[in-house]
């Protein structure tokens, strides 16, 4: 299964990250690309940081089993996932140029990632590798989203 924690899985992300311009639309929801880049730069910080989350209740009861199951092969992750709300952009109006930047340092900085203890709020205590798995899931779902 593809991982970011692979430098040539990153380097194709990056590569599709390239074609994104202010003329993409999206194939599904309803982000705009800048809100969708901010979405992605956001929610890669969000997995970078140290900041400790909390699992929510319904992430307790059924977190492990869906995480299992998102993880389970290499399919894409479904059309309109849910988000949380943190992750959700409102301002429309934005600079892609400095979002593709940002993004892309970001997935650079996976090379060297040091937070063991990334809980989920949804999915909880994840491992090393089913945060790899998963940051590349997020990033290719938004991308096949704005056909990149």
């Amino acid at each position: 299964m593809k991982t970011v924690f692979d430098k040539s899985t990153r380097d194709e992300l990056i590569s599709r990250i390239n074609t994104l311009n202010e003329n993409s639309k999206a194939g599904w929801g309803t982000m705009n690309v800048y809100q969708g880049l901010k979405h992605c730069t956001l929610w890669d910080e969000w997995v970078q940081s140290n900041k400790t989350n909390k699992q929510v209740f319904v992430g307790r009861l059924f977190g492990k089993m869906a995480l299992k199951k998102v993880l389970k092969d290499d399919a894409p992750l479904a059309r309109n996932t849910p988000t949380l709300e943190e992750f959700k952009i409102k301002e429309t109006n934005g600079d892609i140029a400095s979002e593709k930047r940002k993004w892309i340092a970001l997935l650079n900085e996976y090379d060297h990632f040091s937070n063991p203890g990334f809980i989920h709020t949804f999915f909880g205590k994840m491992t090393r590798e089913q945060v790899g798995q998963m940051a590349y899931k997020h990033a290719d779902h938004h991308l096949r989203q704005f056909s990149a």
